[in-house]
């Protein structure tokens, strides 16, 4: 059974991740460490993935991400070789984006949020052993992300690459992730989840108060800051996740948008911000400002009525890529059936996360320069 509340949290995280890229409000960066949030449950799931079905859920989580990508590339790609992007080898980057792929100058802005996919991949490919670290070594597997951070931060790395930067500050939410799936944090106590969120949360805020970054408190330019709130967020946030969310559903409205934006999260998330840049001039046609409420809350609700249109476009292929009959609208059809003995019609093996506590995980069947992309839009 999916838990809503943690579909509802990917949910507002999208939603937050657009309205920053429209208007650049850092306060929300604050109030919603969206990023972290994303990759903390794409952990929990990395895990559940590789209980049920061991190495080989690496190649299946590539199958499911890759595709809505390689949508993006088959139409941005050619429309940046004709407006100045060398055709060179690194285009190749677009199809596997182990590093940052090239772009020309309009294409570094409006596909920025590609290192978000090359974080993935990166924590996808690190998760069997990590996995395996975690479970015997829980409490050093988790501090090891945020020692390389500090380590970074402070100089002893300063020329660390991008990826290994990117591990010390979102691995350990993704680490957390699996603390959520398998329990740990649950089964912390409360004496002791609150005060670490505190302290956490603390070191946090005074990192920020003391290094703002050239747009002031955005999490974006301080990674160390970045982290420690971020962690304090995820362990209140998740760590005190609700087993089930029944109320989500309760308002039809409500609930149908939360499966589809789920069910479409990478969709929006790929295609939200070329319609930021594209929105930009026009923006500046009709005089738009940061500054004009009004025209903040036309450009959002823009932005948002193109990705509904890419979506019902495009959005299938996250179907096909993870096994689902295709659909313009995900969640308009009753779920289905269960067979006898509680497994989905289909034989496919539903996930729990967090997993039972006290249990041991045991698999279950498997079911049948040009210039570089920039990395300040999180």
């Amino acid at each position: 059974m999916r838990n809503r509340y943690l579909d509802l949290l990917r949910f507002l995280a999208i939603i937050r991740v657009v309205v920053y890229h429209v208007t650049g409000w850092a306060t929300l960066t604050l109030l919603f460490p969206a990023m972290s949030v994303m990759f903390a449950l794409a952990g929990s799931l990395m895990a559940a993935s590789l209980d049920r079905s061991g190495v080989p859920a690496v190649g299946r989580r590539l199958r499911r991400l890759l595709p809505s990508l390689w949508v993006v590339a088959a139409i941005l790609v050619p429309a940046m070789l004709l407006t100045g992007l060398p055709l060179t080898p690194k285009v190749l980057l677009w199809a596997f984006p182990v590093a940052d792929p090239p772009a020309n100058y309009w294409g570094s802005l409006a596909l920025s949020v590609i290192w978000y996919l090359r974080d993935y991949l990166w924590f996808v490919f690190a998760s069997p052993l990590a996995l395996w670290l975690f479970r015997r070594a829980p409490w050093p597997t988790l501090l090891a992300p945020y020692v390389l951070l500090a380590a970074i931060e402070v100089g002893m790395l300063p020329n660390a690459p991008t990826v290994l930067r990117d591990f010390g500050l979102y691995f350990g939410a993704w680490l957390l992730g699996f603390a959520h799936h398998d329990g740990l944090l649950r089964r912390m106590a409360t004496r002791v989840l609150v005060p670490t969120a505190l302290a956490l949360g603390a070191a946090g805020a005074a990192w920020i108060v003391t290094h703002p970054g050239p747009r002031g408190y955005d999490l974006n330019d301080m990674p160390m800051g970045n982290a420690l709130w971020s962690a304090a967020f995820i362990l209140v946030a998740i760590g005190r996740a609700p087993a089930s969310a029944a109320w989500v559903d309760g308002n039809a409205l409500l609930g149908r948008a939360v499966t589809v934006l789920n069910r479409r999260a990478l969709t929006a998330y790929l295609w939200h911000m070329p319609f930021v840049v594209a929105l930009t001039p026009l923006v500046d046609v009709v005089g738009w400002s940061h500054q004009d409420p009004v025209g903040l809350a036309i450009r959002v609700a823009l932005v948002f009525a193109l990705v509904g249109v890419v979506t019902v476009l495009f959005g299938w292929v996250e179907d096909v890529a993870a096994g689902r009959p295709p659909e313009l609208l995900p969640g308009g059809r009753p779920p289905t059936a269960a067979r006898p003995g509680g497994a989905p019609a289909g034989g496919a093996v539903v996930p729990v996360s967090p997993a039972p506590a006290g249990q041991a995980m045991v698999p279950a069947p498997r079911a049948p320069e040009e210039y570089t992309i920039k990395l300040s839009a999180r």
